[in-house]
């Protein structure tokens, strides 16, 4: 059994209470208000949610559960602090954690006093950055030292209202951003029996994840509903396609595509976005997700233009033209593009791509290639060593297993990966850079 106090007594730490006094812990609450330390003081809950009555109750009963407003008699009546408290948006959008870092200030001043190692966690959501913030002020106002005297863990909740004490007894996954082993090894005792997958990542990662996580959701409302209105304006049922969207786990609900990189090309997304678009314009319904992404896949390819800008150098090579690795295929080529802003920019440009070389040694392919490239067919370089001797900057858009061993032969040419290398060895080297990690 691990003592643990709560500080945020609203949905998430109310939540936290019934469950963590569930798995056999010891729980205190703490808050400002006096009306929600007064309800779990005697065992109810603060907000209605399914089976959360009961689970207070039964911790209630079992001597587990009890609330203070007093930060001093909670942190010294725990070894862990979790910080429940609600970052709701500010007017220009950001997340507001003035009642966060009020609620870790008033810990920091409890540590004061306090000589045994102590845990805070946060379980709100905060932006990238907040583990840090709180770490230095916890330092600055308790007088101790982080790893030493106490730490700070990232630990965001996943929770659904209506949902939330199943989600929080059921996880998926449980992620844990520190960097201190005691620690991590105390909490995966902690979160063992709910039998989830404990990942252990850096507190930044854990910070974003939220986010990103959130975002997705309403993204794939927002994609759902754009689709079911111009399937309605067509009579088709919607919910019948979308079913048969989500039987294929092996491109659209899966890892695949997810994966911070190059902008998209070939023949089949552009043209069918704009195919689905062109049937919700013409039917006059207005679906702004779906009208922006290709809008989006350009500025994916500005941004790396703008970069190479950055960089600042004017002699630059490209490995792989074509639209994606294992074809000839230059059908809207994001590569393409790129190397088409680059001589824009008055910049020399090599290029080597092994099967447009391949596609070179038959005439028909030769005069496709002709048609398709007349002003950067006589870039390509028969040989990859060639872009790397005669430039200052590479830029990946496709894999090749040449690759790393060119990259560190050549430590004074800037690499500039598009696609991330299976290779995490180069990723330490100085002339390395990965452009979306």
């Amino acid at each position: 059994m691990t003592s643990i106090s709560i500080f945020g007594l609203g949905y998430v730490g109310c939540v936290g209470i019934a469950c963590l006094a569930k798995l056999g812990h010891k729980v205190i609450g703490c808050d400002v208000d006096c009306n929600k330390v007064a309800r779990i003081a005697k065992g109810l809950p603060t907000i209605v949610e399914r089976d959360i009555d009961e689970l207070m109750k039964e911790g209630f009963d079992a001597g587990r559960i009890s609330a203070t407003i007093s930060a001093d008699e909670a942190v010294a009546k725990s070894e862990i602090s979790f910080l429940c408290v609600g970052t709701p948006n500010a007017q220009d959008g950001r997340l507001d954690t003035s009642y966060l870092l009020s609620a870790a200030r008033s810990i920091g001043l409890a540590l004061r006093s306090k000589s045994k190692f102590h845990t805070v966690i946060i379980r709100s959501t905060v932006p990238p950055g907040t583990n840090e913030q709180i770490t230095e002020m916890l330092e600055k106002v308790s007088g101790k030292r982080a790893g030493i005297n106490f730490t700070v863990v990232s630990n965001p909740e996943f929770l659904r209202e209506g949902m939330a004490v199943s989600d929080f007894l059921n996880p998926t996954i449980t992620v844990l951003g520190c960097e201190d082993r005691r620690t991590l090894n105390r909490l995966r005792e902690i979160y063992a029996p709910l039998g989830s997958e404990i990942v252990e990542v850096a507190p930044k990662v854990a910070e974003i994840i939220k986010f990103v996580n959130n975002s997705y959701h309403a993204l794939k409302v927002t994609f759902g509903n754009e689709i079911g209105a111009i399937c309605k304006k067509l009579d088709i049922d919607s919910h019948q396609v979308m079913d048969l969207f989500c039987k294929d786990t092996q491109l659209n609900i899966s890892p695949y595509y997810f994966k911070p990189g190059f902008a998209y090309g070939g023949s089949c997304l552009p043209k069918d976005l704009k195919g689905l678009n062109f049937l919700a314009k013409s039917n006059q319904v207005d679906v702004p997700v779906l009208a922006s992404i290709d809008h989006s896949n350009i500025l994916h390819i500005q941004r790396v233009m703008d970069r190479i800008q950055e960089i600042g150098v004017r002699s630059i090579g490209i490995i792989g033209l074509t639209f994606k690795a294992g074809t000839d295929d230059l059908r809207n080529s994001a590569a393409i593009k790129l190397a088409e802003l680059i001589l824009g920019k008055g910049c020399s440009l090599r290029i080597y791509d092994r099967y447009l070389n391949i596609a070179r040694e038959t005439e028909t392919n030769q005069q496709e290639l002709k048609r398709r490239i007349p002003h950067l067919l006589p870039l390509l370089e028969q040989d990859i060593e060639n872009v790397f001797d005669k430039t200052a900057l590479v830029i990946a858009t496709v894999r090749n297993p040449d690759l790393p061993d060119l990259v560190r032969k050549y430590p004074d040419v800037h690499f500039l990966d598009l696609v991330r290398m299976k290779d995490p060895s180069i990723e330490t080297l100085p002339n390395y850079e990965g452009f979306c990690w």
